[in-house]
């Protein structure tokens, strides 16, 4: 039986640089898509780029949507950790923190995934298990340095709030090859994606300060701006 993916959504549509509006088709995000899985319709499918941030472990193979044709780029943001980061009692939101310190080179490489692919006019799916974390730091990346302004990144976010049960069931349903998900991993927390976005608010030149120094370049930004706005 066909579902739509879960926690899947187009993140266009929302405003940016300048009154710029972020265009919609060509950044899109979600939990773990499978084969027989549908889309609302309008949506630009299959991808053309697909950005799979899940770990090793978390791969039972092929990617899902391979027989429809996209490129797929694998960005382990979680295998970039520093041993032992989670002994201390970990939240969401020292996770999110941890993901930054360790994982930018691998967001900046997404950048420019997501700039190339939009250029030629190509959609972007970005997941990872359940479309929340991972996803969630990355979406809010691109869309801080499209200029999006903090409440509506926020928003964005905070919308897996109404998908949580559909995660939940697709991580896991009987055959799944996801390990087991802790409940509290499944809390959609403000604070934390309102972390991330202090780390970068307070780093030496903003969000672009902090996207310079991890690697990323100013070609990509313009390329990305003027692919992704409007």
């Amino acid at each position: 039986m066909s579902v739509v993916i879960p926690n899947f959504r187009d993140v266009g549509g929302v405003t940016g640089l300048d009154g710029a509006s972020v265009r919609p088709g060509l950044l899109l995000r979600s939990g773990v898509p499978e084969p027989t899985d549908v889309v609302p319709d309008g949506t630009p499918w299959p991808p053309s780029l697909v950005l799979d941030l899940r770990s090793a472990v978390e791969h039972g193979g092929p990617h899902p949507l391979t027989p429809l044709g996209p490129r797929v780029v694998t960005l382990s943001l979680l295998q970039a950790l520093r041993p032992g980061w989670h002994e201390d009692t970990p939240t969401l939101k020292h996770l999110y923190g941890e993901v930054l310190d360790t994982a930018g080179e691998m967001l900046a490489q997404l950048v420019d995934e997501v700039a190339q692919a939009a250029a030629t006019g190509g959609a972007t799916l970005v997941h990872c298990a359940a479309g929340k974390d991972r996803t969630g730091i990355s979406v809010a990346l691109v869309l801080s340095l499209l200029g999006v302004q903090r409440p509506d990144v926020v928003a964005d976010y905070m919308l897996t709030e109404r998908a949580t049960a559909e995660i939940d069931a697709r991580l896991r349903h009987p055959g799944s090859d996801h390990p087991p998900v802790p409940a509290a991993f499944l809390m959609v927390p403000r604070d934390a994606i309102e972390h991330v976005i202090d780390r970068w608010d307070a780093h030496p030149g903003g969000v672009e300060g902090w996207y310079s120094s991890v690697g990323g370049d100013a070609g990509t930004l313009d390329r990305l701006r003027t692919a992704m706005l409007s």
